[in-house]
């Protein structure tokens, strides 16, 4: 009989949940993951979101499991299927926001909203600021304003529509003339474009279709979590993933509230950490999702040397100048004005009725340069986790014209009352949007450094460095969650692996670049502007990485970058001009077969090492400190882009050749011994040291006595020296053999011989 799965997992696979792999396609793989070792599936939200939807984080029931999944019935024969093969379920889910969807009869307490105004009972569920456009919703969907587009704003018996939208109509308007029944709804009607600026419902980021939900409230948490927690009483779900805790008005009381309700139950939280910051002390939970252990795994098999010749690079190719810090501070005070307006409108109402003791003046113009400055995501009320000191961060980059108001303005922050809250959810949209989501698009010197909570200008990692964060990361929360790709990550882990390695070859990469740029130049076209440098830099840097790729794929990559960048095209405000003539200049490039030949001989340079960093940084995520989470297809060599091109289903059936071999069998042996030995990785981390001239390439530790990870860093620099020579890894008493190799090791070991077939080794006494 099938053991039941164990509370805390010993290594989870994320399945990206769609109608195209919905709950029988996940049934139909579990025999293959449950083979992998893992002991859990984590799977995307899993409840109703709006149909068709290929992520799930637009829910519009939480009553229901999603019937585009196959429903409850189809979820209850996934988790049969998963019990079965030993595996608990993990799942997503998103406390922080619903739905504003297509027709908005979807979402039926939004419905009830939309039609009886702020006295709905359901209007507690959602962040309106009501005294805003007196007391009505304003809902920015209109192609013009509503006198230009009355003929195509039709009464339907007690709903208004407008083409595939659909709002009811508040009781007795529905004889009104037009004009006089537009200006009686509990909602406004407005053009699309009003919506950063005027709207009076909290968004997640700026994203106008999804409505900030208030968890704060007792009811509203019990309506939005019933089904969930009906599943883990069931023991049907074991675990959660908390997407966005940040945009909620109080993240600790909200998982004191969920811990409550489910006192058995796993959870780790999407908390983007940055730099040496720490999760909240207070918060009770596992741990987070693994960006800070992705990010510190990543700079590990990064060369810090490369930082300037690659710096020099970007400079030549971009223009750019400023470092990242710079750009990042810019790039958020243009969100401040644009995106984030309505939300920092809101903020500035909270800070008057706050009744700050500086002239108004200062306090207007002391807030934005604030909140550019706050190097975290947010801080929170009470001072505690770090925020007073990364306040005090904040307020050495706020002009000193304007530094005493920027001062009281921290003291607020960091207090309790509604312009805290209000200044936690702005600021971390703003980290989102103004650093993750235009800075990272805009300073690219190694795009693999770009992922959420990176410090991009700070280039590698030494093996102290690393040592300490494990040490750390064990004593703070042993059981949270490593990972190195997720469907939120802009670049996918072997990606990332390749480009890694340009900080090891800067000289090779810089020649390279420039040829390719000349023997692209016939492809531009003369009447047309775009890719200019800057996006042409980055495209090279994508093709290396991502190779080989379909033109499509780069096409819908680059388009999504450059509007995300801000420069020559936007979002809201495009160019289709740069964009036709970047989409025409990327396919040319990729038929131009003299071209693509070059780029695939350097890919094969770039992958003879890349190779040693795939499986390094695979072992490393797999057994060091935390619950380690492999991203569907990640057991193999993964090369996505950001989303949606990562959110693809995966072929479980790929044949295993070449580095899949190799990758694949890093981590069955890695999450088998995990499983069969969870003891041995919930215990101590120790430090092995390498000993010899090349000891830095070597990283090496020890989890729970009994089990040694070995792994071959910058390995570029490595083999310009000619290898391993007299290196030796000093082995602790006993005999030790390699799981990946059989091999069997003791004493003073040599480094050539421990990595001669495979740059890793998983060793164990006996």
């Amino acid at each position: 009989m099938t053991s039941a799965p164990p509370r805390i997992p010993t290594g989870t696979y994320r399945l990206q949940l769609q109608p195209a792999f919905a709950f029988a396609d996940a049934a139909a793989a579990v025999p293959y993951i449950a083979s992998l070792g893992v002991s859990h599936l984590h799977l995307s939200p899993i409840l109703q979101a709006v149909p068709g939807s290929t992520h799930g984080y637009d829910v519009v029931d939480h009553t229901r499991v999603s019937a585009d999944l196959g429903g409850e019935d189809g979820f209850r024969a996934l988790a049969a299927r998963a019990a079965e093969h030993g595996l608990g379920i993990v799942v997503d889910i998103v406390p922080n926001h619903m739905a504003v969807p297509t027709p908005e009869s979807l979402n039926r307490p939004l419905w009830e909203v939309l039609r009886d105004g702020r006295e709905s009972a359901c209007a507690r569920w959602f962040d309106i600021d009501w005294e805003q456009h007196d007391g009505r919703v304003l809902l920015p969907v209109l192609g013009a304003p509503a006198e230009e587009v009355a003929d195509e704003l039709i009464v339907d018996g007690d709903t208004l529509r407008y083409h595939d939208h659909a709002f009811p109509l508040r009781t007795g308007t529905e004889k009104l003339a037009l004009p006089e029944l537009l200006d009686a709804q509990h909602y406004l009607l407005a053009d699309w474009r009003r919506g950063d600026a005027e709207l009076n419902y909290r968004r997640f980021f700026t994203i106008t279709s999804l409505i900030g939900l208030r968890q704060e409230h007792d009811d509203v948490f019990a309506a939005t979590h019933a089904t969930v927690l009906r599943l883990i009483g069931e023991g049907l779900v074991h675990g959660l993933r908390i997407d966005h805790p940040d945009g909620l008005a109080d993240p600790a009381g909200y998982l004191r509230r969920l811990r409550a309700a489910a006192p058995g139950a796993w959870i780790v939280v999407e908390k983007i950490l940055s730099g040496d910051e720490d999760l909240p002390a207070d918060w009770p939970c596992e741990g987070t999702t693994g960006y800070d252990a992705l990010r510190r795994v990543d700079n590990l098999f990064t060369d810090p040397d490369g930082a300037e010749p690659l710096r020099a690079l970007h400079r030549e190719q971009t223009g750019v100048r400023e470092g990242f810090d710079y750009l990042a501070q810019e790039a958020k005070a243009e969100v401040l004005a644009s995106g984030l307006a309505t939300e920092f409108a809101r903020l500035r109402r909270a800070l008057d009725r706050e009744e700050p003791v500086a002239g108004p003046g200062d306090v207007g113009r002391a807030l934005p340069p604030l909140l550019a400055a706050y190097p975290a995501y947010r801080p929170y009320p009470g001072g505690g986790s770090g925020s007073i000191a990364t306040m005090a961060q904040a307020l050495t980059g706020v002009p000193g014209q304007v530094s005493e108001a920027a001062r009281e303005i921290a003291e607020l922050a960091l207090a309790d009352g509604e312009f805290a809250v209000r200044f936690g959810q702005v600021a971390a949209a703003l980290a989102a949007k103004g650093v993750e989501d235009r800075a990272f698009y805009r300073w690219y010197v190694l795009s693999s450094l770009n992922e959420v909570g990176g410090e991009p200008d700070h280039i590698g990692l030494d093996i102290p460095g690393f040592h300490a964060a494990c040490e750390r990361a064990h004593h703070l929360a042993p059981a949270g969650m490593t990972t190195l790709s997720t469907h939120d990550t802009k670049r996918s882990e072997d990606v990332r692996a390749r480009l890694s390695i340009l900080a090891e070859l800067p000289g090779e990469w810089a020649e390279r670049v420039r040829t390719w740029n000349e023997w692209s130049r016939p492809h531009r076209s003369q009447f047309r502007p775009g890719p200019d440098g800057y996006d042409t830099y980055l495209l090279w840097q994508t093709l290396v990485g991502a190779w080989p790729i379909a033109p499509d794929r780069v096409v819908g990559y680059l388009l999504k970058a450059m509007r995300e960048a801000a420069r020559a095209t936007t979002w809201t405000e495009q160019d289709p001009e740069y964009e036709a003539a970047s989409e025409a200049f990327v396919r040319k490039v990729l038929a131009d077969e003299e071209l693509t030949t070059d780029i695939a001989e350097f890919v094969a340079v770039v992958d003879t090492h890349a190779r040693v960093v795939s499986l390094g940084a695979k072992l490393v995520q797999l057994t060091m400190p935390g619950v380690p989470d492999v991203y569907q297809g990640g057991e193999l060599a993964l090369y996505t882009l950001v989303d949606p091109d990562n959110r693809a289903p995966v072929d479980f059936a790929r044949e295993h050749t070449g580095i899949d071999a190799d990758k694949f069998l890093v981590t069955t042996k890695a999450l088998r011994m995990r499983r069969e030995h969870p003891e041995w990785f919930a215990g101590d981390y120790t430090r092995l040291r390498a000993r010899g001239k090349e000891a830095d390439y070597a990283l090496a530790f020890v989890r729970g006595g009994e089990a040694i990870t070995v792994v071959t860093r910058l390995p570029a620099g490595l083999a310009a020296k000619g290898g391993w020579g007299g290196a030796l890894l000093p082995l602790p008493e006993g005999t030790w053999t390699d799981a990946l190799t059989g091999c069997t090791y003791t004493g003073q070991a040599r480094l050539r011989h421990i990595l001669e077939d495979l740059p890793v080794a998983l060793l164990t006494r006996g």
